[in-house]
């Protein structure tokens, strides 16, 4: 007569469990402590269903990486999510690895976290009601200071032209000719005009002061 198989030990059954334990209760990616796993119902009826394929190795590493890029962390100074150091920057890239994982393309991404946290979350605000001014007012300002610019040099040539083709003041004054040496133009003061026929005569040698074709 055949003796019924007896039953595993409790004690073997004990150790079977343990070690298959955290064999089953293990991510297969190393999560950051404190972390808690994307609620993907959640995120469904915030963005809607996955519109792109689901990745896995280096695709999904690659994809997570430049869509955490052009998210900004919202407790750092300019800082994306891809680099900050922050605990909550870390939950975010944990966050965006299993998005993309899933199938969630980057605008989906963007536009679950910007539900929570606002469009300040984006690095690059979409081009959609005020964020117009955001990227126009750089290019006006551009433009305004070149205008001003050509309009400065402008001006500045056109005066270079008229003081080149209009002569000085200095150049257009014609002193008045003083008398002539030949000149028998006298002051009307008589002693003064004794005094300048002397100076003729001793300058020039004329008789009396005047000139030969005046006698």
């Amino acid at each position: 007569m055949r003796r019924p198989l007896s039953r595993p030990p409790l004690l073997l059954l004990l150790v079977a469990a343990a070690l298959a334990g955290p064999l089953v209760a293990q991510p297969s990616d190393n999560r950051p402590p404190g972390y808690a796993p994307v609620d993907l119902a959640h995120v469904t009826s915030v963005v809607g269903s996955p519109r792109g394929p689901m990745l896995t190795g280096e695709a999904l590493e690659a994809e997570a990486k430049r869509v955490s890029a052009v998210l900004r962390c919202p407790v750092c100074q300019g800082l994306s999510v891809g680099d900050s150091p922050s605990t909550m920057a870390t939950h975010m890239r944990q966050q965006v690895r299993e998005l993309v994982a899933t199938g969630f393309v980057e605008e989906q991404v963007l536009s679950y976290f910007e539900a929570s946290y606002g469009e300040f979350v984006r690095l690059k605000p979409p081009l959609r009601g005020v964020n117009w001014l955001v990227w126009l007012t750089p290019a006006a300002g551009l433009g305004l200071g070149l205008g001003i610019v050509v309009w400065v040099l402008r001006g500045a040539r056109t005066a270079s032209r008229v003081a080149t083709a209009t002569p000085d003041a200095a150049e257009r004054e014609v002193e008045p000719a003083s008398a002539a040496p030949g000149s028998d133009a006298l002051p009307e003061d008589p002693v003064l005009a004794q005094a300048v026929l002397k100076v003729r005569e001793i300058a020039y040698g004329w008789p009396g002061g005047r000139r030969p074709e005046a006698n």
